[in-house]
């Protein structure tokens, strides 16, 4: 992929008309990306369980009327194959996942159902639909055997998750490789994987992720309890990835060389320990708020974990386009225009606008 990087800038009109099945549209990622593929005059289907504890944002931003929105599981593979033969989509973004740590402990067997046999299943039913010519399996940093050093993980560093959630991740990873060698070796569908660092913005209302915890705080008026404020990640605002995603499934789409495993996160200067971005919270919302250190033992989780992202960039020609001042001035920016009734859906399309701006 020498010299790929001098590439035409990815303009989001590409959307226009095509047909996108996306799994997991209604989380926190996905519903961001249902109003991005939207605007773009997407023919958006969203497939996703629909369960209670994530569809919040979804249910406010105004795009369930505005596409095909279909309740169902990644772990029945009949579903999804009348899905696809009904619709005949074009591109496949895969988001469906458990995806919070803790959760994974708790219930491991239900993780990795959904987390590789859904993937199983996507490709199964990718593999019997000649429609789609564009697969991208959204996975997660945490792929990585994590060494705890200091420099980035690369693309082909070894995958060896360690809790559930992160090894479920991996496996994700593997079998999407296996079916890319034994059954798309044609380069009928170009497929990639997106290994993305942790995301924030406004509509995470997720429970265990440390920004929808600090909005929690500072509308109950409590203080923040940060549970391990030395671990260091990759934070980024969700348009950041969601952007790379789009960008990814559509340059492939025109050109199968693009098709490869990309990290999406930050720059070095934005991997922030969890205490310096709770700092950066209590700044930008303002006010009396503070947080305090109330490590729990918990059951383990990487404290330090980087990205290099310079694949990413050498290729498209990529870079953030917020910093992480930015992302959390947009998170308190969208999570008080909420609190005050304000319509979401013009909050989100205006910093839609403003992160698109930014990247010019």
């Amino acid at each position: 992929m020498e010299g790929m990087g001098r590439l035409m800038k990815f303009d989001l009109s590409f959307y226009n008309n095509k047909k996108v099945l996306l799994t997991g549209h209604t989380g926190f990622k996905g519903s961001w990306m249902s109003v991005m593929l939207v605007n773009a005059g997407a023919k958006v289907i969203g497939y996703s369980t629909c369960s209670k504890s994530d569809t919040r944002l979804f249910d406010i931003c105004g795009t369930k009327d505005q596409i095909t929105h279909i309740k169902g599981d990644v772990r029945d593979l009949g579903h999804l194959l009348r899905v696809c033969r009904e619709y005949q989509p074009e591109i496949v973004i895969h988001m469906a996942a458990q995806p919070i740590v803790r959760d994974s402990y708790k219930d491991p067997v239900g993780t990795y159902s959904t987390n590789v046999m859904g993937t199983v299943n996507i490709c199964e039913a990718i593999r019997q639909t000649p429609s789609v010519k564009s697969f991208l399996n959204v996975t997660t940093d945490k792929v990585y055997e994590n060494k705890e050093w200091e420099w980035g993980y690369r693309e082909n560093e070894p995958l060896d998750g360690y809790d559930p959630y992160s090894n479920s991740k991996s496996c994700s990873e593997l079998v999407t490789h296996s079916y890319k060698s034994s059954f798309f070796i044609d380069n009928r569908v170009a497929v990639s994987t997106a290994r993305a660092g942790n995301v924030i913005g406004g509509g995470d209302f997720a429970h265990d992720r440390i920004i929808p915890d600090c909005v929690r705080a500072a509308i109950n008026g409590e203080d923040i309890v940060v549970r391990n404020p030395y671990s260091t990640r990759p934070y980024q605002h969700v348009l950041e990835p969601v952007y790379a995603y789009l960008m990814i499934a559509a340059m492939q789409y025109q050109d199968n060389n693009y098709a490869s495993w990309y990290n999406v996160g930050p720059d070095d200067s934005d991997c922030f320990q969890t205490g310096a971005l709770v700092d950066l919270f209590v700044k930008h919302w303002g006010g009396e708020l503070k947080w305090i250190n109330r490590y729990d033992g918990g059951p383990h989780e990487a404290n330090f974990l980087k990205l290099d992202c310079s694949k990413l960039k050498k290729t498209f020609g990529w870079k953030p386009h917020w910093n992480l001042d930015n992302a959390i001035e947009k998170t308190v920016e969208w999570s008080k225009a909420w609190l005050n009734g304000q319509d979401i859906r013009k909050v989100m399309n205006r910093q839609i606008d403003d992160f698109l701006e930014a990247g010019k």
